[in-house]
């Protein structure tokens, strides 16, 4: 028999968050299986009190979310080496069934083209999941599990191979976004991303315009995005396209304006090293039922 795949965990903090830190650590040491060690990353504050065998991280400034998490990659080596999967996960998320990481383990050693796997996130007392949760357009369902382009960023299992192969998440989004650019990275490769409704994450029901930057990078890392990943006759498609879409949801006067204040800046600021993806890919996303226009 074939030695089980080894999997690891990376959770980022602003520690302000004890019990719910504690109480996910307290989920993944009861999984099903071989032992996960998990890193937590202090992200500009010291990381609470954990359990005996956790490691930490204390970073002297928060370097947001995806800077954080490359940080929790490499302490399990280069690329996280050290494991074959990386569990990401909210520090206010928590696993409720035993049998989540068992679940990838099988996933992944019976495709070895599976690359990323995407967790359904459910709130803890409703159990509903919000359709934004769900990674693709047809998100009626979302106890169907399926082929999809991207994946949440905060309940998700990454084959290490893929980080080595493609890199890591990029560092200068700061928040939002980072998880498609890796998405697209990984898919250009040859990789496959699955959602599977069977590996549930339970998280409190949030808005993501609680932070006070939503507007501002989901704008900027919109056209960083594409400038970064798009053939270039699909970068003025794409961004024309969400513009119409910000516009159709009609935000508020202050949200409209921190948007297109984050448009102009995604343009007129470096957004890192420009590698379209291949005319092929594109083909395969548009089959997978999200073309990269939309």
């Amino acid at each position: 028999m074939s030695t089980p795949l080894k999997v690891g965990a990376v959770i980022i903090t602003m520690g302000n968050r004890p019990d719910e830190l504690r109480a996910l650590l307290d989920s993944v040491a009861k999984q099903d299986g071989d032992r996960i060690e998990v890193v937590v990353v202090g992200q500009g504050a010291p990381v609470p009190e954990v359990p005996a065998g956790v490691r930490i991280v204390e970073l002297p400034e928060n370097l947001g979310i995806p800077g954080g998490r490359n940080v929790g990659i490499e302490a399990f080596g280069p690329s996280g080496a050290d494991v074959d999967v990386l569990l990401f996960l909210d520090d206010d998320g928590l696993l409720p069934n035993n049998d989540t990481a068992e679940l990838c383990r099988q996933a992944f050693a019976a495709d070895q083209k599976l690359g990323i796997i995407s967790f359904r996130i459910a709130d803890p007392d409703t159990g509903v999941t919000q359709r934004r949760h769900v990674p693709r357009l047809r998100a009626s369902d979302p106890m169907r599990s399926s082929r999809v382009t991207t994946f949440l960023g905060g309940a998700n299992a990454v084959r290490t191979q893929v980080i080595a192969e493609v890199g890591g998440l990029p560092d200068e989004f700061f928040y939002a976004h980072e998880e498609t650019d890796l998405a697209w990275r990984a898919l250009d490769a040859g990789w496959m991303i699955d959602y599977r409704a069977d590996m549930v994450l339970h998280h409190p029901t949030t808005a993501p315009s609680r932070h006070a930057v939503y507007h501002r990078m989901v704008a900027r890392n919109r056209v960083w995005l594409a400038r970064r990943n798009l053939p270039a006759p699909l970068v003025p498609v794409y961004l024309g396209i969400w513009m119409l879409l910000t516009l159709v949801r009609r935000p508020s006067g202050p949200a409209l304006k921190a948007w297109f204040g984050g448009f102009k800046e995604g343009w007129s600021t470096p957004c890192g090293p420009r590698r379209p993806m291949k005319w092929r890919t594109v083909w395969r996303l548009t089959k997978l039922g999200r073309p990269p226009v939309v």
